[in-house]
């Protein structure tokens, strides 16, 4: 059986193991993904995937805004020290205190969003559409909230350099870049006279 590109792709992103290693297993067990899991695994390799695997490592970056009227401080993680001293990591790092600077997130993602605040912010929503059609007015709503997530959560925001994709989107690209999970771990933006 050929072995191709997105088999071991495939592979890769069920063990998270290097393309090389995923490939030679995959031609070793005939193209069978799950044959090629256990072997890889019989070899004493550890095959939870890129998901399942811990974030320990990672570095801390501060940005003070020209003005100097804005300063940020954010803890990215990592899964090794290797990655957290890597130039392009510290590259990523930067951006993020950038965005945050720029843009100034209230939290990281949508889980972090004070539920007595979404209520609020629906129920305001609701007092701009009254008089509307129940089935339309859901559909505003749901459509204020996510435009609400996308200003007010880091992850869920257009990238200043490219508008075209989310924070979470540029991470992803240094997570395929670097082959390790990066998350936002927290944050801090601290504003003169706020």
């Amino acid at each position: 059986m050929a072995i191709t590109a997105s088999l071991v792709k495939e592979l890769r992103d069920k063990t998270g193991l290097p393309m090389m290693k995923c490939k030679k297993a995959l031609q070793e067990s005939d193209g069978d993904v799950v044959a090629a899991e256990e072997s890889l695994r019989k070899q004493g390799m550890k095959t939870e995937g890129r998901s399942g695997r811990s974030v320990t490592e990672g570095s801390m970056a501060s940005y003070v805004h020209h003005n100097g009227r804005i300063g940020v401080l954010v803890e990215l993680g990592c899964e090794t020290d290797f990655v957290a001293k890597n130039e392009d990591f510290v590259k990523l790092n930067n951006d993020i205190c950038q965005q945050i600077a720029a843009t100034d997130p209230l939290c990281i993602n949508r889980d972090q969003v004070d539920s007595d605040l979404l209520e609020k912010e629906k129920e305001i929503f609701r007092s701009q559409v009254e008089g509307k059609p129940e089935n339309v007015v859901e559909k505003i709503i749901e459509g204020k909230i996510n435009a609400f997530y996308k200003e007010r959560c880091l992850l869920d925001q257009p990238f200043i350099d490219n508008s075209k994709m989310s924070v979470q989107e540029h991470i992803n690209i240094f997570q395929l870049k670097l082959g390790e999970n990066i998350t936002v771990n927290r944050f801090v933006r601290y504003e003169l006279g706020k």
